[in-house]
């Protein structure tokens, strides 16, 4: 492979990829409705990670705080993280009972590409809860959890 060629690219190894994730997620994004984080700075393997989503304007969702774990397994970032919300939510692409993100019924994890971020999962999901099918659903109780 030759640097510059214009048709070769680098991959780059996971550890790297996560911790530019980490160093993101710790300056924040964007307006600040969307961050994420390490659950424990020990894990070497940088494995599991917590999701903040502050709830968008004009939906039911408006205002409200929504915890969510993301688990990056070892295939990270070849294949997608498994999403689970910690916090009840009633939305189209969450299991009811187990709070994961069913990635057949969430775009961005059903096709996803190695491109793709723990970011681009939370800002898709904050997207998500505007949309016309989740938009008006009513929701559990605030302060309620899997």
């Amino acid at each position: 492979m030759t640097l510059g060629s214009g048709e070769s690219s680098v991959v780059v190894p996971r550890n790297f990829r996560l911790l530019e994730e980490l160093e993101r997620g710790e300056k924040g994004i964007g307006d600040g409705t969307v961050s994420y984080g390490m659950d424990d700075g020990d894990d070497i393997y940088m494995r599991s990670w917590t999701g903040t989503i502050i709830g968008p304007h004009n939906s039911v969702h408006d205002g409200r705080i929504y915890q969510l774990k993301l688990f990056c397994d070892k295939d990270y970032p070849e294949k997608p993280p498994s999403v689970r919300f910690h916090s009840r939510i009633n939305m189209t692409s969450v299991n009811h009972e187990t709070g994961g993100v069913e990635p057949k019924k969430f775009g961005l994890l059903a096709n996803w590409q190695r491109e793709y971020t723990m970011e681009d999962i939370l800002t898709q999901l904050k997207k998500e809860m505007s949309a016309p099918h989740n938009r008006k659903l009513i929701q559990p109780p605030e302060g309620t959890y899997f």
